[in-house]
């Protein structure tokens, strides 16, 4: 074991085996030779345990394990899977996923210079916040605009500035907790709010509000129901009540709306509030999210009254939330596809995956069918129900057609799972009663050749 320790050459010569010449066009020796180190290392501990006797092996053992060690370091974290799940907006996969206006925005200003703060009229710094403004007039009917990293953010600036050491009314039944245990009630103390809790949890009257309302009152706050419901024996104020009342008495509004919706859903059977009819309601102020049901980048986008707005943007906790310039342009490309709002239907993905036909899924399903016929693999159709995900529409069921696979003989669908994970571009399916379920509503039609192979590749490895 000594003399094959003894036979380890110093690094600065492996540095100069052959099998790295190449590599040294591409990355430093100081990279390098942190590489090797590592490579020696591991054929030191493999020659101590006895895996490693001759001799002949360490040079190219260590090189090898060089190549091997940079090719996994180099190797992305982050990467595309293949959502069979048919859950649109899901969480775990990063939501929505960007339509192609939003997408080139975002590439085309990558690797660029650009003008995220100069006002080129005047010559002078311009605020990055001016570049989406306009056209979140356009279709909201706001009078002004924030987008600040997530709407998280949005509620907890919006708190801070406006009801610091102020009442924040809010019904009981909308006191949520969200993703991560971020709590409302939690969210209000952190940003120096005094939570007046008015209702109950299952009914709040309008009365409840009014009786609550003092000369301490900052903001009447009203929270969509995003990713919960309750059901039965209730009773909620409608935004144009509460409008009335918050005229009234001269206390602002305030609504979380969570997922806000640009477009309208209620031709599809979805009862979603659109972000338009809240501010034309006379609602003071409004956040919702940018990654779910507007289908864009993650953000919290503060649409409202300009007086309101303007203080928002004077609170010193605004620039610890701010966007950046991709995210911004990503933002801009998807507002631009609103514009028309027969074509976003196309061209929004999340908009197209939560509208598109049973008509249209089942001739996908069964395109999807023959594809897999011909690498011998035996899927049956069946027609099941998707969910929209990411905290929104929570007790909405999306009719769809799906391609489940039984477990067999030679088939073990928990091993199958596994692999399906572990491929070079993973696949995330749903299982049911030991089926494996592949849901047509979050497949895109061009991935279905890449589906087809990835997807043999791990099924062979269970046979």
């Amino acid at each position: 074991m000594k003399e094959l320790l003894r036979k380890i050459k110093k690094i600065d010569k492996l540095l100069l085996s052959p099998e790295l010449e190449g590599l040294r066009d591409v990355y430093s020796d100081l990279y390098l030779m942190d590489s090797i180190k590592i490579a020696v290392k591991v054929i030191r501990k493999k020659i101590i345990e006895g895996i490693i006797t001759n001799e002949n092996n360490i040079d190219l053992a260590i090189i090898s394990e060089t190549l091997k060690h940079i090719a996994l370091e180099q190797k992305p974290n982050l990467k595309k899977v293949l959502n069979c799940t048919g859950t649109v907006l899901h969480t775990n996969l990063g939501r929505a996923i960007l339509s192609n206006k939003g997408k080139e925005a975002l590439y085309s200003l990558a690797d660029q210079y650009t003008n995220l703060e100069l006002n080129l009229n005047t010559g002078k710094r311009g605020s990055r916040y001016d570049h989406i403004t306009d056209i979140l007039k356009t279709l909201t009917g706001c009078e002004d605009a924030l987008v600040v990293n997530n709407n998280a953010a949005a509620v907890l600036l919006i708190l801070t500035a406006l009801s610091k050491d102020k009442e924040a009314i809010v019904s009981r039944g909308e006191l949520v907790e969200i993703g991560g245990s971020f709590r409302i009630p939690s969210v209000m103390d952190f940003g120096g709010a005094i939570l007046k809790e008015v209702g109950t949890t299952n009914k709040t009257h309008l009365f409840d509000y009014e009786n609550a309302i003092n000369k301490e009152t900052g903001l009447l706050v009203k929270v969509h129901n995003s990713n919960y419901t309750i059901k039965g024996f209730t009773k909620t104020i409608p935004a144009e009540e509460l409008v009335q009342l918050s005229k009234k008495k001269k206390v602002p509004i305030y609504y979380d709306l969570g997922s806000g919706a640009l477009f309208d859903f209620s031709p599809y059977g979805i009862q979603e509030p659109t972000v338009k009819s809240l501010i034309t309601s006379g609602v003071d102020l409004l956040s919702f999210s940018g990654d779910k049901l507007l289908g864009g980048p993650q953000g919290g986008i503060i649409v409202g009254k300009k007086k309101l707005i303007e203080k928002i943007k004077k609170n010193q906790f605004l620039r610890a939330v701010r966007v950046d310039k991709l995210t911004l342009s990503a933002l801009e490309g998807t507002l631009l596809e609103y514009l028309d709002m027969e074509k976003v239907k196309t061209n929004n993905p999340t908009i197209n995956m939560l509208t598109v036909s049973l008509e249209t899924l089942e001739k996908k399903a069964l395109i999807l069918l023959e594809m897999f016929k011909k690498v011998n693999i035996s899927f049956s159709i069946k027609k099941l129900n998707s969910l929209s995900g990411g905290g929104s529409l929570p007790d909405k069921e999306f009719p769809s057609f799906c391609l489940l696979l039984e477990a067999g003989e030679k088939v073990s669908i928990p091993k199958l799972i596994d692999n399906l994970r572990f491929n070079n571009i993973p696949i995330l399916v749903r299982v049911k009663d030991n089926k494996l379920i592949m849901d047509l509503r979050t497949i895109k039609e061009e991935d279905f050749v890449m589906l087809v192979e990835e997807f043999t590749k791990a099924y062979e490895g269970t046979i």
